[in-house]
């Protein structure tokens, strides 16, 4: 079934809606979640609570992009589990790849600027000039969480390649952020 379908039926209100999307997006909502809780359970938790996040959220809201709102709507279920369960462990990947990124955001500035989606923004900017092979690597270090490894099976690359790729993204996404004040 169709993106345009699946949403119509949450629409209608139609419990149809919730195992339409759990036959097409079950994958994929798993996957997001295995990488951050490293648990089975819980991300089959997570991926119910997503579920009933689209419920909740469609109407009325209408997403151009099922996959990305669903992904959105994973990602933040997973991340409040993971900070749930482990208040006081750390995410090894996560920490890693997100300090990664700390670099090319800079502590100066109006913490205001960066809580009403400026830098959401910005960055979604940059992406989007981004090659589009530059670009998946990027999202599956910097938004799934992915392992140099599973990202070079994933784009048949080599480990000195994806590492290259990275770091010179990280470095254009500073000057970016730098040009435009944030």
């Amino acid at each position: 079934m169709d993106d345009s379908t699946i949403i119509d039926l949450f629409f209608e209100r139609s419990e149809n809606a919730l195992l339409e999307t759990k036959k097409k997006y079950s994958g994929l909502i798993i996957s997001i979640a295995m990488r951050i809780l490293g648990n089975k359970p819980d991300a089959e938790e997570c991926e119910n609570d997503t579920y009933m996040g689209a419920w909740n959220t469609i109407p009325p809201q209408k997403p151009s992009n099922l996959t990305a709102f669903l992904a959105r709507i994973a990602r933040n279920q997973a991340m409040k589990k993971y900070e749930f369960i482990n208040a006081a462990k750390r995410n090894p990947r996560a920490i890693v790849s997100l300090d990664e990124l700390g670099d090319c955001i800079s502590d100066e500035g109006d913490s205001i600027r960066y809580s009403d989606g400026v830098l959401a923004e910005a960055i979604n900017s940059f992406l989007s000039e981004l090659k589009e092979e530059n670009r998946r690597v990027f999202m599956l270090r910097y938004w799934y969480f992915a392992d140099i490894s599973e990202i070079c099976k994933r784009c048949g690359i080599s480990k000195s390649k994806a590492e290259s790729m990275l770091f010179r993204t990280r470095k254009k996404l500073k000057k970016f952020l730098e040009e435009r004040g944030l």
